[in-house]
C-alpha cells in the first residue's frame, strides 16, 4: 500500500471577515492571500532600513550595530527573495496603487543585495523559459552536483559574469525591453554603491556590499539544490530536473518555496495552491520519477551533497508509491541524477 503523506506547509487562509488592517490591505492587493507580504514589508522596513541609515550617521563608526544590522539581513534575507519572487510571477498592488509594486525591487531589494529589477529579467526572462537546460545562464547541468569545486566554479561564474551575460542573452533574444532592465538595475545599484563608498566605506561595505555576497551566495546555493538531481535521459521534464521539499520550516517562513516541481510545471501558481497540487498529483510524481524531500530545505540540500552524505539525503527521502525503495537503491538513485557528466572536470 502506497504511504499516505500528511502535510504540515501552509495553504490558503479562510474566506472569513476580513479585520480593519486587512480590509483596508484589499483595497491594495490583487490578491487577498497576499496580506502576509504586506506584514514582511512592514517588518523589513522598520528594522532592515533604520538599522542601515544610522549606520551612516556621522560619528565613530558603531560595530554592534553593523553586527545586529548584518543578522537583521539574514534573518530575513530567504523570506524577502521569496516575496520578491511571488510578487515577480504575480504582481501584488492593484491599480491605482500599481507603483508600489516598485517597493520591492527598488526600495527593499537593494539593502538585500538584490539589485532592482535584475532578478527579474534573470529568473522570470531567462531561468523559467530556459528550465535548467544549456541556454539556462544558472543551468547546473554541466557540473558535478556532489563537488566543492564544481559549485566553486558555478558560483564565480555567476557572480563574474552572469548579468553581462544576461544582458546579451536578452539582446540576442530580441527582448530590449528585459535588457535595459538588467543594466539599468545593475547600473543604479553600483553607481549607488560606488558613491557611498566615498561617504562612509565601512557603512557602504556592511549596508550594501556584504549583502551582495550573501545574496548571490545563497541564490546559487539555493538553485543548485533545487536542480542537483537531473534525469540524464529527460534533462528537461520539470520531474526530473527538479526536487520537491515538503513539510519543512523553510515553507512555512519562505511562502512554499519548496514545492519547487509544482513551481516550474505552472510558474504562476499561488504559493498557497503548491501543497493541495503536489497532494493531488503525488501518482504523477511517483510515475514521473521525481526526488521529494521532507523536512529538508535546498541549503539543507546543498550542503548533504557538498559534504557527500547521500545518507542524509536518504533518510529524507519521500518514498511516494507502492514501490519500497532500500535506503541503498535511494543513494544509488540520487547519485546517477547528480553527475550530469561524471568524466568532465569539475
Amino acid at each position: 500500500m502506497p504511504v499516505e503523506i500528511l502535510l504540515s506547509d501552509p495553504t490558503g487562509r479562510p474566506e472569513g471577515q476580513a479585520g480593519l488592517g486587512e480590509a483596508l490591505a484589499l483595497r491594495l492587493i490583487c490578491d487577498r492571500r497576499d496580506v502576509p507580504f504586506l506584514s514582511l514589508m512592514a517588518v523589513q522596513s522598520i528594522t532592515i532600513i533604520p538599522t542601515a541609515l544610522v549606520l551612516f550617521v556621522p560619528g565613530p563608526f558603531r560595530w554592534w550595530l553593523a553586527a545586529v544590522h548584518l543578522a537583521l539581513v539574514v534573518y530575513f534575507f530567504a523570506p524577502f527573495v521569496l516575496m520578491l519572487h511571488n510578487t515577480s510571477h504575480r504582481r501584488l498592488f492593484r491599480r491605482p496603487w500599481g507603483v508600489l509594486n516598485h517597493y520591492i525591487p527598488w526600495v527593499l531589494g537593494p539593502f538585500f543585495g538584490e539589485s532592482p529589477e535584475t532578478y527579474f529579467a534573470h529568473h522570470i526572462g531567462m531561468h523559467h523559459p530556459e528550465n535548467n537546460l544549456e541556454d539556462d545562464l544558472s543551468t547546473t547541468m554541466p557540473y558535478v552536483r556532489d563537488s566543492v569545486v564544481g559549485f566553486a566554479r558555478y558560483f564565480l561564474k555567476f557572480f563574474l559574469f552572469a548579468l553581462p551575460t544576461l544582458a546579451t542573452y536578452h539582446l540576442r533574444r530580441g527582448r530590449r525591453a528585459l535588457m535595459v532592465r538588467t543594466v539599468v538595475g545593475e547600473f543604479v545599484f553600483f553607481a549607488l554603491v560606488g558613491g557611498l563608498l566615498f561617504v562612509n566605506w565601512r557603512a557602504t561595505t556592511v549596508v550594501f556590499v556584504a549583502p551582495l555576497f550573501i545574496a548571490r551566495f545563497a541564490m546559487m546555493a539555493g538553485n543548485w539544490g533545487q536542480h542537483a538531481f537531473v534525469d540524464r535521459d529527460a534533462p528537461d521534464n520539470c520531474y526530473r530536473n527538479s526536487i520537491t521539499c515538503i513539510n519543512s520550516s523553510y515553507n512555512r517562513r519562505c511562502f512554499n518555496d519548496g514545492y519547487h516541481i509544482g513551481h516550474h510545471i505552472k510558474s504562476t501558481r499561488h504559493w498557497t495552491e503548491m501543497p493541495e497540487d503536489f497532494l493531488r498529483n503525488v501518482k504523477t510524481y511517483d510515475a514521473e520519477g521525481a526526488i521529494v524531500f521532507r523536512g529538508l530545505d535546498f541549503f539543507g540540500v546543498w550542503l548533504c551533497l557538498m559534504l557527500k552524505r547521500y545518507d542524509w539525503l536518504a533518510g529524507r527521502f519521500v518514498q511516494l508509491g507502492e514501490a519500497h525503495r532500500s535506503r541503498e537503491e535511494i543513494i544509488a538513485l540520487l547519485r546517477s541524477r547528480t553527475g550530469w557528466t561524471r568524466s568532465a572536470a569539475t
